[in-house]
């Protein structure tokens, strides 16, 4: 078998079969196929499309390629995970998860950290002081078992195909095309042997993929291969023109997951967590139906069960409930005030989190330090009313050297119209293995 032979036939729209697939992904993980054969291959699949079954063994091989997490007989119970594409203010997972194990389904979750403009569940978490993140896979399976979630880092050797394909297709022009992101993604989410999974599919401005279309082909294709793989699979597009909740920063998220915990939270995070987690109690046999489900995890909001399962896992990473209910964010405010009267027509979520990134709330590059103290708490949201001089949203900064030109940004990021505007949808499309459908 040759790396040009199977290039060859990619480029002539021929299906390749597993054995040529891994032939030529183990050969360039090994170092034994060069990075321009490897980027002629990518290329002929942006402009070949990757059929549902190559796009499937393509993501089983780079799950193979590292360290995979089979706790199927470890873990009792049905375990699910939840995945998203990443957003601004998407502090999901940390109320999510609690809620769906406060319903008996085992939340067994691998994370990761943020980069640019899209915070990572991982530093949230480390704005809990003491709490554990590197967990051993043996400690992992004994949280899951014991509180019923538990979430942790990715290992050094998790699906490695990945990060070198990923590298070599951030330059050559390859980053884009679905069916590489699809198996990127999923590789990674199946190197855990979860039963069910939730993907949440982010669109807009502040999500990687800006077009409804385009979401939905991508939420398709990962749905595929997780049926293919025999996983219960179900996707979600879910908007992103506008940050999720009203905080933006890692210790302001983990204070506004605890207070939707707690009752307090606003309506698109509980709607959207009770949308993500009503199919999960549906996938778990745990609700009879999505309005059963729903229902069942705003109750475990209203009884406080969501709340405990939460400082139960906290406390078994080794977590400080103190540091979890008293959470260290700046005390350096700076109230941005509206400049005109009406309603807020629209907001743009990519440069509200480019600007909370500039204050230190995320990073530029994956070796920079973040400031978890840091961010934005947003008071005034597409469709609320506004008048001149009443305060938009705080910022939360730690030194003054690019506190003007993110005030000038987030001012920027709002346009405001003199009619009353209508309340955005959070659920856009829900796709299904047989079907997509719109809302």
């Amino acid at each position: 078998m040759r790396a040009v032979d199977i290039i060859e036939k990619k480029k002539h729209a021929i299906e390749l079969s597993r054995e040529e697939l891994e032939f030529l992904i183990t050969g360039y993980v090994n170092e034994d196929i060069p990075d321009y054969q490897m980027s002629a291959f990518l290329m002929a699949c942006c402009f070949q499309n990757l059929s549902a079954k190559e796009t499937a063994y393509l993501t089983d091989i780079m799950r193979l390629s590292g360290d995979v997490m089979d706790f199927s007989d470890k873990i009792k119970g049905y375990t699910v995970d939840k995945h998203s594409t990443g957003g601004v203010g998407d502090k999901t997972t940390l109320v999510l998860g609690p809620l769906v194990a406060a319903n008996g389904v085992v939340v067994a979750k691998m994370s990761g950290r943020g980069l640019g403009h899209t915070g990572g569940t991982l530093d949230k978490l480390e704005s809990i002081e003491g709490l554990k993140i590197e967990l051993e896979e043996q400690e992992f399976i004994d949280i899951a078992n014991k509180v019923g979630i538990a979430v942790c880092g990715q290992t050094g050797n998790v699906v490695p195909a990945d990060k070198k394909l990923y590298a070599l297709r951030d330059v050559t022009s390859t980053v884009e095309d679905v069916a590489l992101i699809a198996a990127s993604i999923m590789s990674k989410k199946l190197a855990l042997s979860n039963q069910g999974l939730v993907l949440d599919v982010k669109t807009g401005k502040g999500a990687f993929m800006k077009s409804l279309d385009a979401s939905i082909k991508l939420a398709q294709r990962m749905v595929e291969i997780g049926t293919l793989m025999d996983r219960d699979v179900i996707g979600l597009v879910t908007d992103m023109d506008i940050p999720l909740g009203k905080t933006i920063g890692n210790a302001l998220e983990v204070q506004e997951a605890l207070e939707t915990l707690q009752g307090n939270g606003p309506d698109d995070l509980i709607d959207l967590c009770a949308e993500l987690g009503g199919r999960l109690l549906v996938l778990a046999s745990k609700a009879t139906d999505l309005e059963e489900g729903k229902s069942k995890i705003l109750k475990s909001i209203a009884d406080g069960s969501g709340l405990k399962k939460l400082e139960d896992m906290v406390v078994a990473q080794g977590g400080s409930l103190e540091s979890l209910h008293n959470l260290k964010i700046s005390k350096n405010i700076f109230e941005l005030k509206s400049t005109k009267s009406g309603w807020v027509k629209s907001m743009d979520a990519l440069s509200m989190g480019i600007a909370a990134m500039k204050l230190g709330a995320g990073r530029e590059t994956k070796e920079a330090d973040i400031n978890l103290e840091v961010g934005l708490k947003l008071f005034k949201k597409v469709g609320d009313k506004v008048s001149e001089g009443e305060t938009l949203l705080n910022i939360y900064f730690s030194d003054t050297s690019k506190l003007e030109e993110v005030k000038a940004q987030l001012l920027n990021s709002y346009s405001f119209s003199d009619s009353e505007v209508a309340q955005p949808k959070t659920i856009l499309a829900e796709v299904l293995k047989d079907k997509v459908i719109k809302y």
